[in-house]
Order: C-alpha cells, then sequence, then structure tokens
C-alpha cells in the first residue's frame, strides 16, 4: 500500500471509532507467523505459503484440479516444513563453507550460456523475452542458486567424504563380491540438436522438433539442421556431435534419455525428449554392444559402493545438522513436523549455537 493511501485509510477508520482504530492499529503490526527458528534464521508462515503456492501450480499444470492439488499438498504440510528447515540448514552450512560466490558465479554463466543460446546481445533482453513468457528471471535465479549451494554442501559434506573414503581392501572385496556389476558397458556415440524454452512459447518449440524430426527421418542433412536450429554454444564447430558416453553416463545425465535412444537404430533419429530446459533431438551415430567379461575400474568401484550408501549417509548428515543446530518449532506446527525430522536429539532444546 503507498503511503498517502495508508494516510487516507488510517484516517477515515480515526474518525469511524478509537477503538476500531487501536485494533486495527494492533493488527497491522503483526507482519508474519513464525513457523520455525533455525539458528539465526527464521521460517515464516509466507515462505511456506508460497512454497505451497509454488506445488500446487505445478500439481494443476500436471492436469489436476486446484481443489485436488491443494488438498494433497495442504496433507503434507508437515513434510514441506521439515523440508525448508534441512533446506535452510544446507544454505547456512554454504555461507559457514563460502561457496555462495561460487554459486552466483555458475548461476549467471547459466544465464549467459541461455543468452547466447538464444543469440540474444544482453541479459537485460534475455530477462524482458522471459518475462514476456511468464516467468520471473529473479525467481530462476534463486531457485538455481539455493540447489547450488546445496547439492554443492551434500557433495563436500557427505558424497566427496564418502567416495575417497573407500579403502583398497574395501573396494577388492566389493569388486569381488558383485563383478557382474563391472562389465564393459554399452556405449553410444551421439550427435543431438537442442531446443531451448528459454523465451519462447513452449508449444511453438514442441511444434519445430516435431517437424525437424519428420525432416530428418525424411533424409534431410543433420549437421546443417543442427547449425539452422540447434541453442548450443559453438554449434558451428561440433555440429551437433556429442561424442560417446556410455549407457550409465547417459542415465546420469537425465534418465529420460535412455528409453529413445534404446528405442531408436544405428543411423536413426529419435524421438523428441523433453526435459525442464527445452527439446533434445538425438542422432544414434553408433552402438558397441555391452561386454560379459569383468573387469576392475577403481573410480567406478567406488561410484557403486558411494551410490549404494548416498542416500542413508545424507540422511545421517542432516541428522548432525540438526542436532548441532538451534530448531525451535512453533506449537502449532511442531506435532506436524518433529516426527518427520526424527532427529537422535531434540533440536529445540539445545541452546543456539550462533
Amino acid at each position: 500500500m503507498k503511503r498517502t493511501g495508508f494516510a487516507i485509510f488510517l484516517i477515515a477508520f480515526l474518525f469511524l471509532t478509537s477503538l476500531t482504530a487501536f485494533a486495527q492499529e494492533s493488527e497491522l503490526k503483526v507482519v508474519d507467523e513464525v513457523v520455525a527458528q533455525v539458528n539465526d534464521g527464521v521460517i515464516t508462515l509466507s515462505r511456506v505459503k508460497r512454497e505451497m503456492n509454488s506445488i500446487i501450480d505445478s500439481l494443476v499444470a500436471e492436469g489436476k484440479t486446484r481443489e485436488q492439488a491443494t488438498t494433497e499438498v495442504q496433507a503434507k504440510q508437515g513434510e514441506l516444513i521439515a523440508g525448508i528447515i534441512n533446506e535452510e540448514l544446507l544454505l547456512q552450512k554454504g555461507k559457514e563453507l563460502g561457496v555462495e560466490s561460487d554459486a552466483d558465479a555458475s548461476v549467471n554463466q547459466r544465464f549467459v550460456d541461455i543468452m547466447k543460446q538464444q543469440n540474444l546481445k544482453t541479459l537485460d533482453a534475455l530477462y524482458e523475452a522471459m518475462e514476456k513468457q511468464g516467468v520471473n528471471p529473479q525467481d530462476i535465479r534463486e531457485n538455481w542458486r539455493r540447489q547450488m549451494i546445496k547439492d554443492t554442501v551434500l557433495q563436500r559434506e557427505v558424497g566427496g567424504r564418502v567416495y575417497w573414503g573407500w579403502q583398497s581392501k574395501e573396494m577388492k572385496a566389493y569388486y569381488e563380491k558383485h563383478k557382474a556389476k563391472f562389465t564393459k558397458p554399452e556405449t553410444l556415440t551421439l550427435s543431438e540438436i537442442f531446443l531451448s524454452f528459454a523465451g519462447r512459447d513452449e508449444n511453438a518449440v514442441r511444434d519445430k522438433a516435431k517437424m525437424l524430426v519428420t525432416q530428418l527421418r525424411s533424409g534431410a542433412d543433420f549437421a546443417k539442421l543442427a547449425i539452422e536450429n540447434s541453442d548450443r554454444e559453438k554449434i558451428k564447430e561440433t555440429k551437433g556431435s556429442v561424442g560417446t558416453v556410455t549407457v550409465t553416463e547417459l542415465k546420469q545425465i537425465n534418465e529420460k534419455f535412455v528409453a529413445p535412444i534404446a528405442a531408436t537404430k544405428v543411423g536413426g533419429i529419435s524421438e523428441p525428449v523433453e526435459t525442464v530446459e527445452g527439446i533434445e533431438i538425438f542422432r544414434v551415430d553408433d552402438r558397441k554392444e555391452a561386454s560379459k567379461e569383468s573387469f576392475f575400474d577403481e573410480a567406478e568401484v567406488r561410484r557403486e559402493m558411494t551410490m549404494e550408501v548416498l542416500p542413508e549417509k545424507r540422511k545421517e548428515y542432516m541428522v548432525t545438522l540438526r542436532t548441532e543446530s538451534y530448531i525451535k518449532i512453533n506449537d502449532t506446527y511442531r506435532p506436524l513436523v518433529s516426527p518427520i525430522l526424527s532427529a537422535e536429539a531434540k533440536p529445540e532444546e539445545k541452546k543456539p549455537t550462533k
């Protein structure tokens, strides 16, 4: 509310009755409700509601009615608040570790890359294009930043330590017990055309992808269409070539790619594959079948061992973070949240550490 409008609003109430004015004044002082305190930070009800509304909108976009989506999200409010508490702890840890500047730099570079893919001259032009599509670039920036900080903390504090913590004896024993996992994997040599959603009408991008697939399957030159249409950097040099990857690596890049590529013969064109950022069209240039012969690859053994225990190790890390932190949950929400957090200690009874 603008200052002038507020003054008129208050004066009108003063004329009506001093009691009403007093009640209104008291009401205006209630800015927000604190759902939980996490060390020096607070989680407010408005933040929880924003998260809930975002999830509701996503569910509606997937085809659910707003009433169904709202009921589903409200039923999981405790899980949502617990998740926000964990997120806040990771963000605070990221600040402590000094990873925020790296995250900011990565986000900036990501926007620059998209700007170049869209052949735009400035970031302001990109932001304007995003806003025309109903996308708030600052919201996107903050979401990417938070996710990068959380991922970096978990990688440094959990993933990296677990990965490098295995001893030679342990790895050899694991390999002998799971030799079937360590055969030479299937490899794929691929080329791609990537169509970005950024700053564009998504339905128009989907239509364009279908058209390109039709042209390519009819014999059009892949390299020519890639140079003319793909939004990847250095497309004129690569002509769409991705190189050779294993099926395992492909799955790690994006599991959505695996099935469409598996269904495509050598020399063939895949169906369009939609991701968060855009649409991929693949050509399978070569395929080498997996071998049944086992071999010891230290990096692969470390990776397999790490992936087996990583989910549990992350849970343990979050319990440690909560136990070492001061967490005070509002009495209204504690019955919903505390059972989900299930920390070994009661963080809300600990003294502040910051």
